[in-house]
């Protein structure tokens, strides 16, 4: 593992709570977060990097690529629980829940930077709020497991994926990373089949359904929205359970 790049590089976790925070960061925050000790390393595609049963004592953000959370049955199926994107910390409740209840995967090569559980509560002791900011991330993370549950159980697998490719463009252009609606969609046809609950053949004929009627493109393993307001109606689509700061203090 290597250290992470200078604090002159864009950070994907600075970006994060700026995003969600009430409050704007002072000078101190911002520097405090960016001087964060943290240790960077590369991992492959389909690669576990915590386990259910795992007792760590560090947790990790994402810095480049997708990672998913997933839970599987006694029989091998498996179901995503959500899709990680960069800036976000998936296992941020392993500072207060000593053994993890489901795996953390990345979903195609991945950069990722891993915090000592301690250096993690010494930043909230410096700074309370950004304690209280991180806090209000586990609450949204919260917000889209509810929303995923309705997803997969009140949806049909059209409205399904409309909602994810809305969720995934909102989130990814809360960080700056989805310019022209555009962003990353490495993930297989198996994967978005295990995070709908959808067969991959369904996912491959539901793809083609969006296409045709003109919403999104993917191409090269990247999803484009050419008809953002249609994509959103099909959805049922509604950001507030995002909680995105500066939706609330509009």
């Amino acid at each position: 593992m290597a250290d992470l790049p200078h604090p002159s590089t864009p950070n994907p976790i600075l970006r994060e709570v700026e995003s969600i925070a009430l409050f704007k960061l002072s000078e101190a925050e911002r520097a405090a977060l960016v001087a964060l000790p943290m240790q960077e390393a590369q991992f492959d595609a389909y690669q576990d990097i915590v386990c259910e049963g795992d007792r760590p004592s560090r947790c990790f953000a994402v810095l480049d690529g997708f990672v998913s959370t997933y839970k599987t049955t006694l029989a091998g199926k498996r179901q995503v629980a959500a899709f990680h994107v960069p800036g976000d910390v998936p296992d941020i409740q392993s500072l207060h829940l000593k053994v993890l209840d489901n795996s953390i995967s990345t979903v195609g090569p991945c950069r990722l930077g891993f915090v000592q559980h301690d250096a993690m509560r010494a930043l909230f002791r410096a700074h309370p709020r950004i304690g209280e900011a991180f806090w209000r991330i586990t609450l949204i993370d919260a917000a889209l497991y509810r929303e995923r549950l309705l997803n997969i159980g009140r949806r049909e697998a059209y409205s399904r994926m409309a909602h994810l490719f809305c969720e995934l463009i909102t989130r990814m252009d809360a960080v700056g990373l989805a310019p022209g609606r555009t962003c990353p969609l490495p993930m297989t046809q198996s994967e978005l089949g295990d995070a709908l609950g959808i067969t991959s053949v369904h996912v491959n004929r539901t793809l083609n359904d969006l296409r045709d009627a003109g919403l999104v493109t993917v191409r090269s393993r990247r999803l484009k929205v050419l008809d953002w307001e249609g994509l959103t109606a099909v959805a049922e689509f509604n950001p507030t359970y995002l909680h995105l700061g500066r939706q609330e203090q509009e």
